[in-house]
């Protein structure tokens, strides 16, 4: 329909890796994406903003990293507070404001605001607040399920809500629709399947349902929009995250086990929602983006064998990791006759950039002060440009360490991996429920280095530099600096990086 803004279709699959789709090279079967893939763009060089859950679906929605933010480490629990701001635009409000209507189906992970049996209501926002709950608080004997919650979805800009409160291993056990469970959790989980923890759930709960009728919640929601009014479809599955629980009618799909099953339940999604595209004859007014919130974990033994399958492809580390296993995500994206097709970028680009990018193939201005973090790649989707040398990403792990990419350099401001899944220590983060991240050493003064990488030569992060490029360091240290502008941020700023080396007042070249 000429003249028409494009619809917009967003799938953000829950620790789905770089290598897990068939167009990287998987041997998992994703048919459906690879169609994407061959119809639209496939990028290799995309980032999360986080290697974890929360923040990176914050910075999504927002165009933020999170850290700017209450939230400085680790991801919400089920009962979390709302972590996203009421005054803060999003992908969704900014196109609720020009007409669209907008659906949200799927994992949330952004905290709400549970009243409290004592009439209370949580705030992010408050000095002192406690954002990471241990299993006791998040259990929800205390939460009054009989009352609405606020701060989800609905008033932040999605017309519609059905989904989960966060991921699948935490309570409540339920789903919800607008403000409000469906049914009330009112009997304690008895079984338990891989990493759930203990809460209160809804009669007849059954997780290897729940992607099935949120897909299903979707598609019907989809079939109902007006022809000649845009729409956001925001589908946002539990899968492949833990516990993996494919459905019958994708078990055994992959022949490599649940969780790769799991990624085929991602896949038929897609493919429920491209269906019901075709069925309109919306395909060619829509554009569809599919990606993931952070790498795979490669931890547990259960959920394949990393020596058969590399859920995150070639690349060191998995997720939490600062290493680029943690953050280095799929992105595959159509918009027939403007993106072409089989075309694949090898761009740096953060899921920051959705937002703005977005925007503009709505035809719709960035407002000042939004999106701070993010930068319209409708140019690299397009084939019509590039991202700008030298544009620095941020990344950021599960114990709340940094690092920064810009051009050839990535530095890691921190020993190890920073505190992701790759630390011996993160097992007994699961072990002990303590709802708190496990961290190596601390990076500041006392422990001052890191590492560095050229990632143009050794793009799997082998030969760290740190102490051979000392230049390069303090400068990509002086620029994250500028990004963060203070230790709010969680950044130290006083650490002696390349002692004695002059900054130059710019990214290294």
């Amino acid at each position: 329909m000429a003249g028409r803004r494009p619809n917009v279709v967003v799938v953000l699959a829950d620790d789905m890796g770089w290598g897990d789709l068939g167009c990287y090279g998987s041997p998992i079967p994703t048919p459906n994406i690879d169609r994407l893939a061959r119809e639209g763009v496939r990028l290799t060089d995309c980032h999360s903003a986080s290697a974890v859950c929360t923040p990176s679906r914050y910075a999504l929605l927002t165009g933020r990293y999170a850290w700017r933010g209450p939230l400085k480490n680790f991801v919400l629990m089920g009962h979390g507070p709302p972590l996203v701001e009421p005054e803060r635009p999003t992908l969704a409000s900014l196109l609720q404001s020009a007409g669209y209507t907008t659906g949200y189906f799927g994992k949330w992970h952004l905290g709400l605001g549970w009243r409290h049996r004592d009439g209370t209501v949580r705030s992010a926002f408050e000095p002192g607040a406690v954002l990471h709950d241990d299993m006791e608080t998040d259990a929800g004997h205390d939460i009054d399920y009989t009352q609405p919650f606020t701060g989800g979805p609905t008033v932040l800009g999605f017309d519609r809500f059905f989904g989960l409160a966060g991921s699948l291993d935490m309570p409540p056990y339920c789903f919800l629709d607008g403000d409000r469970t469906v049914g009330v959790p009112d009997r304690e989980k008895v079984t338990f399947l891989a990493e759930q923890r203990p809460g209160l759930q809804v009669e007849g709960f059954a997780e290897d349902e729940v992607d099935v009728r949120l897909t299903q919640e979707a598609v019907f929601w989809l079939r109902e929009q007006d022809r000649d009014r845009p729409f956001l479809c925001y589908l946002a599955p539990s899968a492949p995250h833990r516990p993996c629980v494919p459905p019958s009618f994708v078990r055994g799909r992959s022949g490599l086990g649940d969780r790769a099953d799991a990624v085929c339940l991602v896949d038929w999604a897609v493919g429920e929602l491209l269906t019901a595209l075709d069925d309109a004859g919306l395909a060619d007014d829509t554009i569809v983006i599919v990606t993931s919130d952070n790498g795979a974990p490669m931890i547990f033994t259960d959920d394949g064998d990393p020596a058969v399958h590399r859920a995150n492809g070639p690349y060191r580390g998995q997720k939490g990791d600062l290493w680029d296993g943690g953050h280095r995500e799929p992105l595959v994206a159509r918009w027939p006759g403007r993106f072409p097709p089989g075309t694949v970028r090898d761009d740096p680009v953060c899921l920051t950039d959705v937002l703005p990018t977005v925007l503009t193939a709505a035809g719709m201005p960035v407002p000042t002060d939004t999106a701070e973090d993010g930068l319209d790649v409708l140019p690299v989707l397009a084939g019509t440009g590039s991202v700008p040398p030298g544009r620095a990403i941020v990344h950021h792990s599960l114990a709340g360490r940094f690092a920064v990419r810009s051009g050839r350099w990535k530095a890691i401001f921190s020993a190890g991996s920073g505190g992701g899944f790759s630390e011996s220590s993160i097992t007994s983060l699961f072990s002990s429920g303590s709802g708190r991240p496990h961290d190596s050493v601390a990076w500041g003064q006392e422990n001052p280095v890191g590492q560095l990488y050229d990632v143009v030569a050794d793009p799997y992060e082998t030969d760290d530099l740190w102490r051979h490029r000392p230049d390069v360091a303090a400068a990509l240290y002086d620029g994250l600096r500028r990004i963060c502008r203070d230790e709010s941020s969680g950044l130290p700023f006083d650490v002696p990086v390349g002692a004695g080396v002059p900054m130059q007042g710019g990214w290294p070249a």
